[in-house]
């Protein structure tokens, strides 16, 4: 007999996802976290001084609010609550402009100018139908022929040139640039293939459900997963550091929210050496650079929509963001760089004490860089926002090596779980129809280094576990396959 049914090694939202879905099918459902505290790439921090809540990692949340792995999940029962901004995300030009992204795409066509009605035809047919698109979608390309097929077609026609080609079809700078800024958050030149469908589908993303944070933090998020599993009455250990399978107790399928080298020596002996192999082979992507600042006021911006936008991207033109986006590619510092920023106060003044603000800032940078991107970044943000250095009260830097110490997840400060881009962005980390099944059929990888990807959604933990409870359990998972 197994001393539980099923064991999650790990609890970012993949992992804690994944427990859930387990112990809703009425499995005995046992979590083991490294750290003292849950969350993974979703906690929240006073990383600066007593009273500014910080999000150490991911803190805006385009593919969280209308998660289809959280739907069905009563996650506002454990204090969930989403958020959002006058507008999802603003983009400053260095005239003083911004092109703003409405919650409507009819709304955000009309301040493109020349470019309204190309881009109603980019993301119009999309936005009414994100649940059938991401159904399709944000799951493995191989795991089950397409329900909407015309659907991901139209899509496919769109969105899937590199960002510099999507890009040539418009003739504002401001429309270039938004779709170059979308495309940044993949980490990889926008010459890549796949920018052009992140930029697409991060579009539509805001159209549809918008890009809310959690009122508290990211924690809210991990707190709320956890609080929903332990009433289902699955256990969480923290401060568990787990290095093989066998310091664990026995059970009938191992779920591990880790990066695919940790798999290979976790799992160990347990796996074959080709396939162990195949794991550490498998491609990282970029790093991040992020600062979080305690702010005595709020940020100055320049241009008054910057002020009502939680999300705000900054890199100026296409051409400027394209510049930084390749001197990451070519193992480069980038300056200036692209930063995708976010000021959760805007809309969550509980962040920080009466009158005080948190701003912060990721710049994509070369994996395992040691450089202080510090000075750069707060120049960046003064272009847009005069002033700035003068409302900092505190700061907190983090490289790619103390990103990597947070979370070893992020390995050199990848905290996308991999490459992203080309065929890394659709088989990952390694080409299967089910990438999250190991050749051992107890164990299953259920990180973002698995499709959909990066992002707090959880999706990735939905899909691992539905395989794990059909495969090893004979279940059929409730809600969609």
């Amino acid at each position: 007999m197994a001393d539980v049914d099923a064991i999650v090694v790990g609890t970012g939202p993949n992992g804690l996802t994944a427990a859930v879905v387990l112990a809703r099918a009425g499995l005995r459902v046992a979590v083991y976290e490294a750290a003292e505290g849950i969350g993974g790439g979703a906690r929240t921090e006073e990383l600066t001084e007593p009273g500014f809540r910080h999000d150490p990692c991911s803190g805006v949340h385009p593919l969280g609010a209308g998660s289809a792995a959280w739907a069905g999940m009563p996650l506002a029962d454990f204090g969930l609550e989403w958020l959002h901004g006058a507008h999802p995300l603003a983009h400053p030009m260095a005239d003083g402009t911004a092109v703003v992204v409405e919650r409507s795409a009819a709304a955000t066509a009309e301040h493109l100018g020349p470019d309204a009605r190309r881009y109603r035809r980019l993301v119009g047919p999309f936005v009414d139908r994100w649940a059938d698109l991401a159904d399709d979608l944000l799951r493995p390309a191989l795991s089950r022929f397409p329900r909407h097929p015309l659907l991901d077609a139209r899509f496919g026609l769109r969105a899937l040139p590199p960002a510099r080609v999507l890009a040539r079809a418009f003739d504002a700078p401001g429309t270039r640039a938004l779709l170059a800024g979308f495309a940044a958050h993949a980490m990889v030149p926008l010459t890549q293939t796949a920018t052009g469908a992140v930029s697409v589908m991060f579009a539509v993303a805001a159209h549809a459900g918008g890009w809310p944070v959690p009122r508290g933090g990211s924690q809210a998020i991990s707190d709320a997963l956890a609080g929903y599993l332990q009433s289902l009455g699955g256990t969480i250990t923290t401060g568990c550091h787990v290095t093989s399978l066998e310091e664990l107790p026995t059970a009938h399928a191992y779920l591990l929210d880790v990066s695919p080298s940790a798999l290979a020596t976790i799992a160990g002996p347990r796996l074959p050496d080709r396939y162990r192999h195949r794991l550490n082979r498998s491609r990282l992507g970029g790093a991040a650079f992020k600062v979080d600042w305690a702010l005595d006021e709020p940020v100055p911006w320049k241009n008054p929509a910057c002020r009502e936008s939680v999300s705000v991207h900054l890199g100026g033109s296409f051409e400027e963001i394209a510049d930084a986006l390749d001197a990451v590619g070519d193992d480069r510092q980038p300056d200036p760089p692209v930063l995708i920023t976010a000021q959760p106060t805007v809309v969550d003044p509980s962040r920080a004490p009466a009158g005080k603000h948190v701003l912060w800032a990721w710049a994509p940078v070369p994996r395992g860089w040691e450089g202080d991107m510090t000075d750069v970044i707060e120049r960046q943000i003064e272009r847009y926002a005069p002033g700035f250095r003068d409302v900092v009260r505190a700061r907190a830097v983090a490289g790619p090596p103390t990103l990597a110490a947070r979370n070893p997840n992020y390995i050199g400060g990848d905290i996308g779980g991999g490459r992203f881009a080309g065929l890394d962005a659709v088989f990952r980390p390694v080409a299967a129809r089910q990438p999250y099944a190991t050749p051992d059929p107890t164990v299953y990888l259920c990180s973002a280094a698995t499709p959909p990807g990066p992002g707090v959604h959880g999706m990735c933990g939905y899909h691992a576990a539905r395989l794990a409870l059909r495969r090893r359990f004979g279940v059929r998972p409730r809600g969609g396959s």
